[in-house]
């Protein structure tokens, strides 16, 4: 079992939290937008609001677990033939989905100091401090909004990564997709 990067391929708990963190994401978004555009004014509008904070509280968790360990652990080595505006594209990508993940979550962070009830629980129990607290209407929508837009741009650059990764595996055909997902994948 492969703990540590290597040049070549993820250990396993950059591929744990890749993927845990990909899972959050997805259900964080398809769920935020499902909440907000299916079930307003409903009577369990508190809880899917509580549950969706407690969930970005564990991503925003997971996503500096995993950049904590991105920078302590390494990154695999780009194949060979990778050319370099595809060196410069996927480092911009990583760049840019940190970026947005850190954006989106601490403004919905923010965003759950402005609910009436306010928003501290994580899935676990846990209490996440406040970063900001308010009863103003106009903030609240701001921030709404601003947590929307963000999580609709994390969207879009998530599916050019996923639209990325599949290009390396069904034109390029290296292994870029399989060593995030098999231990010791050979390197093509």
């Amino acid at each position: 079992m492969q703990l540590r990067n290597t040049n070549t391929v993820w250990g396993l708990p950059a591929r744990a939290l890749h993927l845990l963190g990909a899972v959050a994401m997805l259900i964080l978004l398809g769920h935020g937008w499902w909440m907000t555009h299916m079930v307003p004014g409903t009577a369990g509008r508190l809880a899917n609001y509580s549950w969706h904070a407690a969930l970005g509280y564990d991503l925003l968790a997971l996503t500096i677990l995993r950049l904590l360990w991105r920078w302590w652990g390494g990154v695999p080595a780009l194949p060979p033939d990778t050319q370099r505006w595809e060196r410069v594209a996927a480092y911009v990508g990583h760049v840019m989905l940190y970026l947005f993940t850190f954006a989106t979550t601490l403004v919905g962070w923010a965003l759950a100091g402005t609910m009436r009830t306010p928003l501290t629980k994580d899935l676990f129990g846990l209490s996440w401090p406040l970063v900001y607290v308010s009863q103003d209407h106009a903030i609240h929508a701001t921030l709404e909004d601003g947590h929307k837009i963000l999580a609709y741009v994390l969207a879009v650059i998530i599916a050019v990564h996923v639209a990325g990764v599949l290009r390396h595996y069904f034109i390029k055909r290296n292994n870029v997709l399989t060593r995030m997902l098999r231990p010791a994948a050979a390197p093509a």
